[in-house]
């Protein structure tokens, strides 16, 4: 593992309670209020695995529009664009559930929108994003050579790049689905949430923080694309290694506005296995009659993994997304 400092940009400072509320306000009726439930055999087989008395909520925003949490942080984004700005159009980068939400607000909004993909990306992810109406860029290996890709683009055309996790109304929009959780069960002791840029911490973060304030907030992320996890823990911004086979956690650096809200809030930042991640879905798919993707069902292989940090306690599971490819589906049941 590579922990190469990462030099921070220049970045805005992160939401406020307020931006939240208001990004609730301005997203209401566009995005799916979606369920936050238990469900008693995920119950017995987290307590098989050593977290006994624990009892989950699982806040399926699987089921959300485009599949994945972030539609509610593109939505919000561009909702705020003046004429101008979507004519100028966007640019971004992603491995796929943030490309989808963005080629979805950008159609939804009349946004010029351009989202710039590794190779070979998951191909259900890909077609959607297509099939929203926006142009696609396939280049590089990896996350990180589609950002650097993106960049040129942006620079080169005039649009405006959207990163995946410096951006403050990104964050607010994704902070809807927390603020949505705790009016749904205000009594979780701790809340588990997926990182790849750490939006979707970050949000929770700052939710709990203002409405629970003794809600601990733990991230995961998977130990063979550990950056986040590792930016968190030395203090500074670093990269790593990115070699998950989870598209939405494969994220080689940490990203500054985000981990300024983790460093100051976040409980715990765990790490699992893709492997753990594997059997999180087959658990999902057999126990829970839900489809997750392998980011969506981190939060779940957290709770596996590391059962003594939940033994006792009433805990909320992000499922993040449900764009599993046939692949994914395939091994979760082999």
């Amino acid at each position: 593992m590579t922990t190469t400092p990462q030099p921070a940009a220049d970045v805005l400072p992160p939401p406020t309670m307020r931006d939240v509320l208001a990004a609730a306000r301005r997203t209401d009726g566009l995005v799916v209020r979606t369920p936050a439930q238990g469900h008693p055999e995920l119950d017995r087989a987290v307590a098989e695995a050593g977290a006994e008395g624990a009892t989950l909520v699982v806040k399926h925003e699987n089921l959300q529009h485009t599949g994945a949490f972030k539609v509610r942080g593109a939505l919000n984004l561009l909702l705020g664009f003046d004429d101008a700005q979507r004519r100028r159009g966007i640019v971004a980068y992603s491995t796929g559930n943030h490309a989808q939400a963005l080629a979805h607000a950008a159609r939804r909004t009349g946004t010029a929108c351009t989202i710039v993909m590794p190779e070979h990306p998951n191909p259900l992810k890909e077609r959607a994003v297509r099939a929203l109406g926006a142009d696609v860029v396939l280049h590089g290996a990896t996350f990180d050579d589609a950002r650097d890709r993106a960049g040129e683009v942006a620079a080169a055309t005039g649009a405006r790049l959207v990163g995946a996790a410096n951006e403050p109304a990104l964050v607010a929009g994704v902070a809807t689905a927390t603020l949505e959780l705790l009016e749904q069960s205000p009594d979780l002791d701790v809340l588990v949430v997926p990182v790849g840029g750490g939006s979707g911490a970050a949000a929770a973060c700052l939710v709990a923080e203002a409405l629970a304030p003794g809600l601990r907030v733990v991230a995961v992320q998977s130990a063979a694309s550990p950056a986040a996890h590792d930016s968190w823990r030395a203090g500074a911004l670093r990269t790593a290694v990115n070699t998950t086979r989870a598209e939405g956690l494969a994220v080689g650096c940490g990203f500054a506005l985000t981990q300024g809200v983790l460093r100051e809030h976040l409980a715990d930042f765990l790490l699992v296995e893709d492997d753990a991640i594997t059997t999180a879905q087959r658990l999902y798919l057999t126990a829970a009659r839900t489809v997750a993707e392998g980011a969506g069902a981190a939060a779940l292989a957290a709770v596996l993994t590391h059962p003594e940090v939940f033994a006792g306690s009433r805990v909320g599971v992000m499922c993040s997304g449900g764009n599993a490819s046939e692949a994914e589906l395939r091994r979760a049941l082999a």
